[in-house]
């Protein structure tokens, strides 16, 4: 199976860097190959050009697609599984992981196809792991879980995915409360898809 993470942080000593690195050696371990868009260590542009707006505005698809958006794409096509890691911030994923969805899921490729135009293949397998500081129960009971999970299972990821599934890693206030909590919900994860590959 081919895995693309998508992630976005921009520190390699923050507590979702310690979920990147274990989630890669449980895919790993299963022999799956792995492919990593690391949006800050690879300096993702994650605003929209003026081109870029008059090309989606306008659904204008003469006007070129930027190379780096072209090589995310081509990392898509390569996938069967997609996960994107990020940490919460104000109730949604970092800008630059929002940028990615503006400017990589572009015109004809990931909505409003046309028969001249490369088509955004179905991806068997979308999953969304976030890191929070505020413990689940409270992000659900102040709705922001509902929300995330409704803007990025049913908007972002969409009908582009067969299976897809959410998994909020909370309570960072307190990692050492939940760390080992996490590393299960992680390699629970791992193995539902190792024993089921659709789910």
């Amino acid at each position: 199976m081919n895995i693309l993470i998508v992630y976005s942080h921009p520190s390699e000593k923050s507590y979702t860097f310690e979920i990147l690195s274990h989630l890669k050696n449980m895919l790993v371990a299963q022999r799956w190959n792995v492919e990593v868009s690391d949006l800050y260590a690879d300096n993702f542009q994650g605003i929209m050009t003026l081109t870029e707006y008059q090309r989606e505005g306008n659904a204008d698809t003469t006007l070129p697609v930027p190379a780096d958006v072209i090589g995310e794409q081509q990392k898509i096509e390569n996938a069967d599984c997609i996960i994107f890691l990020y940490p919460v911030w104000w109730s949604d994923c970092p800008a630059m992981m929002k940028g990615w969805f503006d400017r990589v899921y572009s015109v004809g490729y990931a909505y409003g196809q046309k028969p001249d135009q490369p088509k955004m293949k179905i991806i068997k397998h979308g999953i969304v792991i976030c890191t929070a500081g505020h413990p689940n129960h409270f992000l659900k009971e102040i709705g922001i879980a509902q929300s995330m999970e409704k803007v990025m299972l049913e908007d972002r990821l969409g009908k582009r995915f067969q299976y897809k599934e959410m998994l909020i890693l909370g309570g960072t206030l307190s990692i050492e409360n939940v760390r080992e909590n996490h590393r299960e919900q992680v390699n629970e994860l791992v193995k539902k898809i190792s024993i089921n590959p659709i789910f």
